[in-house]
């Protein structure tokens, strides 16, 4: 089954006097309800996944509001919803990761900019930025900038998060401009509460129908000449009324220092870390009262000039916590102040890294210079004090482990249908040479690691057809490009099959039809079976009988398609040679089918706990290895890269190399004995049936194996 929302469901129920606990990302989820919201859209990513994940489990009790909500098929058609508030009094907000959501979601985020809205507008975005960070280093910002959108940013803090959610769409409404949050990982997964309130029932939604459409109004159209006109209200208009309400809400915070000569404005997303570092350096408590003023920056984008000027006025030096390059908001300050003709020292990526992720610990060194050049009369004990027991703590790590920590980079699942795919890709390139492999966004990328470390280039989801559109023309080989079928209905199906369609392309494409957009967390697209539990529950497979990818690509003018199933390694090697080696010009689409083993099993599960449970007999597939017969070579784990097949030290005291040996969390795919048959390894892997409430004939069969088995043994 897929994962079940049901607690964080029922926490969005809570009213007037009772108390949220819960993450982040929920917390948005319960003040958009607070709000009044309308409509919900976006499309699924780390780390704001939930916020969308919930609301369509709780589709029931939306409709009880009246809240309509999306699952869109990418960013762009989430933007789009938005077009709603520009025309009628209403409250939308959509979600992505950014900042690639933010780039397929541009166009329409400028042309939404552009006339402004007449109901509040919020783009909850995922701001993926740092060491854990599964995308491409680039701030939410410059697109805020850009298209003059508003950016908030606020303090990791619950009470504080469910505020300026509720206070964006008053901003937006106010200055007629849609909002942007961008909610760092910490912010989304911090844990805490804040006093519920009412959920708000909007007053046009599906249960209070408009009677009729809005009246036309060219200037509410994103089309010259009204975009020219656009262009002042923005800066002349919009953006001082924006102004106006940061200051009259209170939306950026001031916290009190008694070493008031000098301050620190940071964005409010890293306060805690900042606080933290504070701590650390001996100039905070663990409660968060600081001994340095800070200005927190919940709105990073517009920053308010007064604001910045007096903040910095009575103060010898302030130090600017801006995390990413450019230094966007530093560089504002530093206009503001000198046009205010405040003379105050600036200091900023002077003294903090450039580009990366702002921990406690960059904090702390930044914090330490800064303190020994303007607040001599502090201490710098505590930091120094910090820094030399990290050393000492990396100093005897180093020595117990005898070297650097040897990295552990992402890896398929165990089970997962694409790792055979990929296995017989690696059996073919033994025949063809090295091909030209384009790779994609999402659980296929993990092919770039070894074992297998395919994948030529990344460009972005569904576009690694159109990537090796000039690499056809020049090279020898095909090229090869890998898209999972949530990569095909986001964007590959028009940037890559209509494109190479068009333009008579001649390559190869491999879809991954797994069923789901699982990299995300297992959503539903137009292509997953219906019946896909009831197929499990019979022991087939879940996606056999369905065809909309296939149908789609024949109605579309593809003459050359194979559907084949992925765990059959030596079918899916002579496909793929096929399709390589074909005399047929044209596109050639490989559909590897095989259901996301995440969703298989949590299907299984209850399933065999049920049969468990009544007594019922139950029968779960394993793999293992024979000792004796594995020769050592481990060809087997260098072509299937299984986390479960590993290697353990022989029984044997004659051999010295280690032998092969799954583990058990098998979980009976058979990828491992397929990859030997497929490329003639060894005929060490063997089948192990492990039956549960066995039947009389089980126990008779076992019996007679066992008697039959032990004649041939010598005693």
């Amino acid at each position: 089954m897929e994962r079940s929302f049901h607690r964080e469901i029922e926490a969005l129920k809570l009213g007037q006097g009772e108390t949220f606990h819960g993450e982040g990302i929920l917390a948005v989820t319960k003040a958009l309800l607070q709000s009044g919201v309308t409509y919900v859209g976006g499309y699924q990513g780390s780390p704001i996944t939930h916020l969308l994940d919930v609301m369509v489990q709780a589709r029931d009790y939306m409709d009880e509001l009246g809240v309509h909500v999306e699952a869109c098929t990418n960013e762009s058609s989430a933007a789009a919803m938005l077009a709603a508030s520009i025309m009628y009094p209403v409250r939308g907000a959509v979600t992505w990761k950014s900042v690639v959501g933010t780039n397929v979601a541009s166009d329409a985020l400028s042309n939404l900019a552009s006339p402004g809205v007449m109901g509040g507008a919020l783009i909850v975005v995922g701001e993926d930025y740092g060491e854990g960070a599964s995308v491409i280093q680039e701030r939410t910002h410059a697109f805020a900038m850009k298209s003059a959108l508003w950016l908030m940013d606020p303090r990791p803090d619950l009470p504080t998060i469910v505020r300026m959610v509720e206070q964006s769409f008053a901003l937006s409404e106010a200055s007629n401009t849609p909002v942007m949050m961008e909610l760092r990982i910490r912010a989304c997964h911090v844990r805490g509460s804040f006093d519920a309130s009412d959920n708000v029932a909007p007053a046009i939604s599906t249960r209070q129908l408009q009677a009729a459409p809005a009246a036309f109004s060219y200037d509410r159209l994103s089309h010259p000449p009204a975009t020219f006109k656009h262009e002042k209200l923005k800066y002349e208009v919009r953006m001082p009324a924006a102004r106006r309400f940061i200051v009259d809400a209170g939306l950026n915070e001031t916290l009190p220092g008694r070493h008031a000569d000098v301050g620190i404005i940071v964005q409010g997303g890293l306060t805690n870390t900042a606080l933290r570092a504070l701590q650390l350096a001996g100039l905070a408590d663990g409660d968060g009262r600081t001994d340095v003023p800070m200005l927190v920056l919940n709105v990073v984008y517009p920053l308010v000039p007064d604001q910045i000027a007096d903040f910095c006025r009575d103060k010898r030096a302030v130090l600017v916590m801006e995390e990413g390059q450019p230094d966007y908001i530093e560089q504002e300050i530093n206009a503001h102040l000198r046009r205010a003709g405040v003379t105050t020292v600036l200091h900023g990526k002077d003294l903090l890294p450039m580009g990366g992720e702002y921990t406690a610990e960059v904090m702390l060194q930044g914090l330490e210079r800064f303190v020994a050049e303007h607040l001599p009369q502090a201490s710098a004990e505590p930091a120094r004090a910090i820094g030399a027991e990290l050393a000492q703590l990396r100093r005897e790590a180093a020595e117990a482990l005898g070297g650097a920590v040897p990295p552990r980079p992402p890896n398929f699942c165990v089970g997962c249908p694409e790792r055979p795919v990929f296995a017989a890709l690696k059996l073919v390139q033994r025949e063809t040479g090295r091909l030209h492999i384009s790779a994609d966004i999402g659980c296929h990328s993990f092919a770039t690691f070894e074992p297998f470390s395919f994948g030529q280039s990344i460009l972005g989801y569904g576009m690694s057809m159109a990537s090796s559109a000039a690499v056809k023309n020049f090279s020898a080989q095909r090229p090869v490009a890998i898209m999972g079928d949530g990569g095909f209905w986001h964007n590959g199906l028009l940037s890559g099959v209509s494109s190479a369609l068009l333009n008579q392309g001649d390559g190869v494409l491999v879809i991954m039809k797994n069923g789901y957009t699982s990299a995300t967390g297992t959503q539903e697209t137009i292509s997953t079976p219906a019946q896909q539990a009831k197929q499990l529950a019979e022991g087939g497979s879940a996606t056999a009988s369905e065809t909309t990818i296939e149908d789609t690509l024949k109605g579309m003018g593809v003459k050359w398609i194979r559907t084949v199933h992925n765990y059959h390694v030596s079918r899916v090697r002579d496909v793929l040679r096929e399709a390589v080696r074909s005399p047929f010009p044209g596109l050639k689409v490989v559909v590897a089918e095989g259901e996301c083993q995440l969703e298989r099993q949590r299907r299984l599960r209850p399933i065999r706990a049920e049969r468990l449970k009544r007594g019922l007999r139950s029968v779960r597939v394993r793999y293992g290895v024979d000792e004796d017969t594995c020769t050592g070579d481990h060809s087997c784990i260098r072509l299937s890269g299984c986390p479960t097949l590993t290697v353990k030290a022989s029984s044997d005291p004659l051999r010295r190399e280690p032998v092969a040996h799954v583990t058990n969390g098998c979980v009976g795919c058979g990828l491992c004995g397929e990859v030997a048959d497929a490329a003639v390894l060894c005929p060490s892997f063997h089948q192990i049936e492990v039956i549960a409430n066995p039947s009389w004939w089980d126990r008779l069969t076992d019996r007679l194996n066992r008697f039959f088995i032990g004649l041939l043994q010598p005693a």
